[in-house]
């Protein structure tokens, strides 16, 4: 019997559109298990795509978009993967998720709303040197807070379950009203209001269902809640978190941001 390679059968085009059907991680075993694959698999006619239609659009609002534009797709996929790039006048941070190549927002601390948000007395904004943008939110004291977030279904991938991630620190000895308690959680997607409030402690301390977890960029995070974008999905979703218990005062709560990243394997 006579073994032929699918390099020599199919000319590179059929090739790429075999590869760019399955998935990133696929590709990049092409490449590794056959020799004769690797070429087509690292092309830019299969990196393109992995990466999302619109992604020059989502690019052109960065101020890395030349330098990123001009490396060949399949560097342009992986450093999205690993390297965060701001939008939004620098409110957003957008990156892809490695294994799928679905979409990953960060709300920014100044994308969000808050009751009092730009009052001294009540909220300050400063710089720390492992946030990815150039302020974050610490609140000073307040006794209502409540923190709101919004964001347009469209710009997500779609047909993807998402989860939304308040990613925050706490100020160990000058954190008042979060030991020992929790607060509200509530997403708001496409107008219908969800009628379920989650309830979670933001003290590691007291996390006994592990809701609360460390991040790589020494961040802290717990999931808000859910939702499901569908395809040709319209309108926004919004976030908030709340706690309008009046009978005690809350501080010490800094805020980076509010995350959005698909929720599968590895999430």
């Amino acid at each position: 019997m006579v073994k032929m390679e699918i390099t020599r059968i199919l000319p590179d085009e059929c090739q790429s559109l075999i590869i760019s059907l399955t998935s990133p991680a696929d590709a990049c075993r092409s490449a590794i298990v056959s020799h004769a694959f690797k070429a087509v698999a690292y092309s830019d006619a299969v990196w393109e795509k992995f990466l999302p239609s619109d992604y020059r659009s989502i690019l052109s609002g960065s101020s890395s978009s030349s330098s990123l534009l001009s490396l060949g797709k399949k560097d342009v996929y992986f450093h999205l993967c690993f390297h965060p790039i701001l939008i939004q006048n620098g409110t957003m941070s957008f990156q892809l998720k490695k294994e799928s190549g679905k979409k990953c927002y960060m709300l920014g601390a100044r994308a969000l709303s808050s009751i009092w948000g730009d009052t001294p007395s009540y909220w300050t904004w400063k710089s720390l040197p492992e946030s990815r943008f150039s302020e974050v939110a610490e609140l000073k004291v307040v006794w209502w807070l409540k923190v709101k977030g919004m964001i347009d279904i469209r710009i997500l991938s779609s047909n993807t379950n998402y989860a939304a991630y308040l990613v925050f620190k706490l100020r160990n000895r000058r954190t008042i009203g979060f030991r020992h308690r929790a607060v509200g959680f509530h997403i708001n997607v496409g107008g219908i209001t969800s009628t379920e409030v989650r309830r979670v402690s933001l003290d590691p301390s007291q996390n006994e269902t592990q809701h609360v977890r460390e991040r790589e960029d020494r961040w802290m995070e717990v999931e808000m809640g859910e939702f499901f974008n569908e395809f040709g999905g319209d309108g926004t979703v919004q976030f908030s978190l709340r706690e309008v218990d009046t009978s005690y005062s809350k501080q010490g709560l800094i805020i980076e941001g509010i995350e959005l990243r698909p929720k599968d394997t590895g999430s």
